[in-house]
């Protein structure tokens, strides 16, 4: 009898061992499926930290070509048109009262040498010069303050004429000697439509 006995105790505490055994591994199985997506996750994260960011593309200026897309404003429209010449965002902006009718491209003086005040367009221009002294050129030239030292013109052209690419290229930065040089395409339109007389605003922001 005392032999029965201890055989199902025996038996009891095999059957209590192998319950346990089980929930064990349940736990431990649950606890891998919890614990996967995080460690997943983390590893998703790091793979997005450690992706390199894109570096905006700089936009290429046309410096032969209209600044904008659309038609140039009719002055016969606005006659009271005036140039807004910011040095801040190197722009020149075709104003009728507040409202920007057109908007250039434009390069100002490096060391502060485009001199800031209202001015107007006055009676000098003409197709092109060559500045021994500077060694520089350009064509399409309207003067605005100086009666012939401050000037609307196009990009610099060399002793031939040609127009000098790495100074082009720059359209858009302070880059010049005091002038604000455009496009090829926008300096003809203020020579050949900007009458005498226009007020011209030059100012740094």
């Amino acid at each position: 009898m005392k032999r029965f006995i201890k055989m199902q105790q025996l038996a009891i505490i095999v059957l209590l061992a192998v319950t346990l055994l089980g929930l064990g591994y349940r736990h431990i199985v649950s606890a891998k499926q919890v614990m996967a997506p995080k460690v997943e996750s983390a590893v998703t994260a790091t793979k997005k930290k450690v992706q390199p960011k894109k570096t905006p593309k700089k936009k290429t200026i046309d410096w032969r070509a209209p600044s904008e897309k659309q038609a140039y404003p009719d002055l016969k429209q606005h006659p009271n048109a005036w140039l807004d010449v910011s040095q801040g965002k190197q722009r020149v902006y075709v104003k009728d009262g507040t409202k920007v009718l057109y908007t250039m491209y434009a390069s100002t003086g490096i060391n502060n040498t485009t001199p800031n005040g209202t001015f107007t367009i006055e009676a000098e221009r003409g197709q092109s010069f060559f500045n021994q002294s500077l060694n520089e050129g350009a064509n399409y030239w309207t003067s605005w303050s100086g009666h012939g030292v401050y000037l609307f013109h196009t990009v610099p052209t060399d002793a031939s004429g040609n127009y000098e690419v790495a100074e082009a290229e720059k359209l858009g930065q302070k880059a010049s000697h005091g002038c604000v040089r455009l496009t090829i395409a926008d300096a003809k339109w203020i020579h050949d439509n900007i009458p005498f007389g226009t007020k011209v605003v030059v100012h740094d922001p």
